[in-house]
């Protein structure tokens, strides 16, 4: 089952490096298969001793859009992320991204080490023209719907045309997963008045004013205004962003856990708990991060998408959904057209270099 097609629009899987291990993959991949009629074909990536027989049990063996690509190592959370590509080529990882190098996929998905996932996303893959740097991608939930949050982690340090960058990349993201036409976009800062912030922040918010014709700016935005409907793209470095999203996703479990913990401090308490048992499970669901299943790195010359490592087989299915999605819409082509125009408002030497700085750990 091992492909060499090379067919166009297939999503490699890195099926060793989840947390809940290889049989959670197959499980998702059958899900997928069952509910989208149109997923793109699937390649699995990983040990093919241990993956086919958990495909045979799963009643895969025959299915005509799935394969397996036999690696025989595989890339650990407690590996550094340069030491994993350098001393494990043959991992699941290191050949989910070769497929994509060599176009016989055009989307990987991974669960594993999310800082050897960038790394060796941006060492092999390389940059789109015109953007220096990748960004990560999250999606999370606000008032009347979800906005985009970049960068989330790859970059904690960056320059005003990184956060420029982010900007667009965050934009067409927003237009193929969110379905928004014409992404508001915000630069997260410490006020709106003119002038807040820090120089990055400055420095960004000039360029992005000087380029409103490519991205609907809205200007400043406060991390309070990010959870109401402000904007749909909320722009920052690296730094700022890992800590909005972690801190989000800290806030919510603790809400969770408390209100269900007062629910059931008293038999009334209960009782009220069970008369309004849908809207709970209405808000379990808007919060639910498996919904869309993985978050992007977006500016690289292939799609990466970045799955939680603990992702259950209903997220690692949205994540495969996800990257049929930017597959269809040519995300990389239209990214690519709009970064020349930006790069044009740029000072001489600033412009992007196609060789991009190495990932760091999140």
């Amino acid at each position: 089952m091992v492909s060499s097609s090379g067919e166009t629009g297939r999503i490699a899987l890195d099926a060793m490096g989840a947390d809940l291990g290889p049989s959670e993959i197959v499980a998702a991949v059958k899900l997928a298969f069952a509910e989208f009629s149109n997923l793109l074909p699937v390649t699995l990536v990983g040990n093919q001793d241990v993956l086919r027989p958990l495909v045979a049990a799963e009643g895969l063996e025959a299915h005509p859009k799935l394969a397996i690509q036999h690696a025989s190592e595989v890339v650990t959370m407690d590996d550094k992320p340069m030491q994993a590509f350098r001393r494990k080529k043959d991992s699941s990882m290191a050949r989910a991204i070769e497929l994509v190098k060599t176009g016989e996929a055009s989307a990987v998905v991974s669960c594993g080490n999310t800082g050897a996932l960038m790394a060796g996303g941006t060492i092999r893959l390389r940059t789109l023209g015109g953007i220096d740097r990748p960004a990560l991608a999250a999606i999370i939930p606000r008032d009347k719907g979800h906005f985009i949050l970049i960068d989330a982690g790859a970059n904690p340090q960056a320059e005003p045309e990184h956060l420029l960058h982010n900007a667009l990349l965050g934009s067409h993201y927003a237009k193929v997963i969110l379905g928004v036409k014409n992404p508001r976009v915000g630069l997260l800062t410490i006020g709106t008045e003119e002038g807040k912030g820090n120089a990055l922040v400055a420095g960004s918010h000039a360029l992005l004013k000087q380029n409103t014709g490519v991205i609907n700016y809205v200007g400043h935005t406060e991390g309070f205004q990010v959870f109401t409907d402000h904007c749909d793209v909320a722009v920052c470095d690296g730094f700022v962003g890992n800590l909005l999203l972690k801190s989000w996703e800290s806030l919510a479990k603790f809400f969770s856990a408390t209100l269900k913990s007062e629910l059931k401090a008293n038999p009334v308490r209960m009782a009220g708990a069970m008369l309004s048992k849908g809207a709970f499970a209405a808000l379990k669901q808007r919060i639910n991060p498996d919904i869309y299943g993985g978050a992007p790195l977006l500016g690289l010359r292939g799609n990466v998408l970045k799955a939680h490592g603990s992702s259950n087989r209903h997220a690692i299915k949205n994540a495969l959904a996800a990257a049929g999605k930017v597959i269809r819409a040519d995300l990389l082509r239209h990214i690519e057209e709009d970064a020349a125009k930006l790069n044009q408002t740029l000072p001489a030497g600033e412009s992007a270099e196609t060789a991009a700085t190495p990932a760091t750990e999140v």
